[in-house]
C-alpha cells in the first residue's frame, strides 16, 4: 500500500483569523478540524503573533495545547541582500522559532526589480548568506530552507543554484530547499530534487488566460480539477523520488482567505488531491 500523502496548512491561508493568541487559536484550531498536525506561521501577516509582540512561549503554548507542530516561520524575506539589518533580523527570527518551537525558517531571495547583481555577484551572494546563516541556525538548532522564487524578476529562480550554493558552503546539514508547485510552474524548471527538499508548498491556478509571466500571488488558489500548474504530477514525482514531508496549503488569492466556507473548500481540495494520487 502506497504512503498516505501528508497535508499542512500555512497561516496565508487563513490570515484574517485575528491576531495575537486568539488568532493563533483560531488558527491551530482550523488545522486540527482539518485533521492536521503541522502548520506553519508567518512573519509578513498584519497582526500575525511574530510581529506583534506575541512571546514565542504563548506561541509554543498555543501548539501544544492544539496538538500541533510547528514546522516553520515563513519567512527570512530578502535573505540573500546580506547586511547588518538582515543579520539582526535573522538572529532575531531564529531565537523566536527556537523558542516557540519551531523547526526551520523558511529563506525568501530578493524579489525586486530595482535589485540588479551582475550573475557572479547575485550567486556569490546567496553563498555569502547562507555562510552567514549556517552558524545563526545551528545555534538555535533550526534547519534553513530555501525557497526560489519563479518570478521573472527574482534573484534566485532555479532550485539548481540554491542547491549548488548550499554545497559550496559545506551546507548539506542545515539546508533544504522548498518546492514550491506555483514557483516552481513559473521558473520553467524541470528538475526537481526530492532528495533535498525539506517542505512543499502547494496552490493552484485555474486561469488559463492569464500568460505565466504575469502570474502573481493573487492568482494562487486552491488545487483543483481546473489547475493549470500541474500539481499533481508535482506532487507524484516528489513522492516517487522519495520525498515524504509534508505538502502545505499557500493559497493567496483573497477569494480562498475570505471564503465563508473555507474549511470546506480545504477539505474539497485535500480530497481531490488524496484520490487523484491514490490512483
Amino acid at each position: 500500500m502506497r504512503n498516505p500523502i501528508e497535508f499542512a496548512l500555512n497561516h496565508i491561508a487563513a490570515p484574517h483569523l485575528g491576531s495575537g493568541r486568539r488568532g493563533t487559536d483560531r488558527f491551530f484550531a482550523l488545522a486540527r478540524e482539518l485533521g492536521l498536525s503541522k502548520v506553519e506561521i508567518r512573519n509578513d501577516l498584519a497582526g500575525a503573533p511574530t510581529a506583534d509582540g506575541t512571546p514565542p512561549e504563548v506561541m509554543k503554548d498555543a501548539a501544544e495545547a492544539h496538538g500541533v507542530t510547528i514546522l516553520t516561520i515563513n519567512a527570512l524575506q530578502r535573505f540573500n541582500e546580506w547586511n547588518e539589518r538582515r543579520q539582526s533580523e535573522a538572529v532575531a527570527l531564529a531565537r523566536y522559532a527556537r523558542a516557540c518551537g519551531a523547526k526551520a525558517l523558511v529563506l525568501v531571495p530578493v524579489n525586486d526589480a530595482g535589485f540588479r547583481p551582475s550573475g557572479q555577484d547575485r550567486r556569490e551572494g546567496v553563498r555569502e548568506a547562507l555562510r552567514r546563516l549556517k552558524p545563526v541556525l545551528a545555534e538555535n538548532r533550526l534547519m534553513g530552507y530555501v525557497e526560489p522564487l519563479g518570478f521573472p524578476i527574482s534573484s534566485l529562480r532555479s532550485k539548481r543554484e540554491a542547491i549548488d550554493a548550499i554545497d559550496a558552503i559545506d551546507g548539506t546539514g542545515i539546508f533544504r530547499l522548498v518546492h514550491d508547485s506555483f514557483h516552481h510552474h513559473l521558473a520553467g524548471e524541470t528538475a526537481l530534487y526530492p532528495e533535498r527538499t525539506g517542505i512543499a508548498h502547494i496552490s493552484g491556478v485555474a486561469d488559463r488566460a492569464i500568460p505565466l509571466a504575469s502570474l502573481q500571488d493573487a492568482h494562487r488558489i486552491l488545487v483543483d480539477d481546473g489547475d493549470v500548474l500541474g500539481n499533481l504530477s508535482q506532487i507524484e514525482d516528489l513522492r516517487a523520488g522519495g520525498y515524504r514531508g509534508p505538502f502545505s496549503f499557500e493559497p493567496f488569492a483573497e477569494s480562498v482567505q475570505r471564503a465563508g466556507d473555507l474549511k470546506a473548500k480545504l477539505q474539497a481540495s485535500m480530497k481531490f488531491i488524496a484520490e487523484k494520487i491514490a490512483k
